[in-house]
């Protein structure tokens, strides 16, 4: 495709209405600076200088929908406590439908606080508590996606592994999305082991890739398309989850697409400057899941999603990254 036609997909994203559905979390950075060591510790003594608040997990891949004018609906759940209020207030800010999210009194929100000074991250702090998804959490979400199916153009599961996606769930989202010719692409936890058949891409990183493929990972430095135990990883993931397509991230090696009944596709990285990774994965399958329901070809996908990925690393924190964003890096 030309830059005009790649262009012109891009602009196309605002038509899109997206569900993200997976475990939702609320990210929170102190800022400050550090001039000396704590004399009751061989610490950092942080001297704060301001506090933020992002949506963070499967909500920081909506974060990467709305800003190129597409509407992004999150499924998940928060709970009935001052975090929740929080990140409630933090999605709408941030344009991300919350009307189908949960709110139950047992869940405690999922709450990561990150301490940077200097532009490095001195320490993060989780606040989480795992627990199975209930039957009632489940019906109430199946019958939330199925109210909206009709008016959606693709599905994200995004699973860190906190409780939230099992197979009952998957295979019952799955059958929906079936049903209403709906696309559904996931950017899976390795810890927890689901069946992904049926959707039509997997993105995991190397490290999880190998892991799902049940083999061990002794290299990275050959080039992608000469790696031959990482085409095995390849190969063994599309025939195990019958999957269109099984997109790879690679770090500073880029990306590897695999394609049923195809040759692989290696797309090289863009980033000029790697400043921080974190959420790049899910810029990643955020803009992979439009630029496939805008109607672009999954060479084409991967490609933008690679460039848009590149563009997140050089940014500090979760970053999201605008419609203008990818239309600079497309024209460079």
């Amino acid at each position: 495709m030309s830059n005009k036609d790649i262009e012109s997909l891009i602009e196309s994203f605002s038509k899109l209405r997206i569900v993200v559905i997976g475990d939702v979390m609320l990210d929170r950075f102190i800022w400050g600076n550090v001039t000396r060591i704590s004399p009751e510790a061989p610490v950092p003594v942080v001297e704060v200088s301001r506090e933020s608040v992002y949506p963070g997990g499967a909500a920081n891949v909506a974060r990467n929908i709305t800003p190129f004018g597409a509407k992004a609906e999150l499924i998940g759940l928060i709970g009935a406590d001052s975090e929740g209020e929080v990140l409630a207030d933090t999605l709408e800010k941030n344009h991300i439908g919350i009307d189908h999210m949960l709110v139950e009194k047992s869940f405690s929100t999922i709450t990561k606080t990150r301490v940077v000074a200097q532009h490095q991250q001195v320490v993060r702090i989780d606040r989480e508590k795992k627990q199975a998804l209930s039957d009632s959490a489940r019906s109430l979400i199946l019958n939330q996606l199925r109210a909206v199916i009709s008016e959606v153009d693709g599905i994200i599961i995004e699973d860190y592994g906190k409780g939230l996606i099992d197979d009952a769930l998957v295979r019952e989202v799955v059958e929906i999305a079936t049903a209403g010719d709906v696309l559904v692409t996931v950017d899976p936890n390795p810890k927890n082991c689901i069946d992904w058949k049926g959707v039509c891409t997997v993105k995991p990183n190397r490290s999880e890739a190998f892991h799902e493929a049940g083999m061990q990972d002794f290299g990275g430095h050959l080039p992608p398309l000469e790696d031959v135990d990482l085409l095995k990883v390849g190969s063994v993931l599309l025939k195990r989850w019958h999957s269109q397509y099984v997109l790879i991230t690679l770090g500073e090696q880029g990306m590897i697409l695999f394609c049923d009944g195809g040759a692989p596709y290696h797309i090289p990285t863009r980033a000029r400057e790697v400043f921080d990774v974190s959420g790049a994965g899910d810029t990643a399958i955020a803009v992979f899941t439009m630029a496939l329901c805008a109607g672009a070809n999954a060479l084409t996908a991967a490609d933008l999603s690679n460039r848009a990925s590149g563009v997140v690393v050089g940014k500090l924190g979760t970053a999201e990254i605008t419609k203008d964003d990818l239309l600079k890096a497309v024209a460079e």
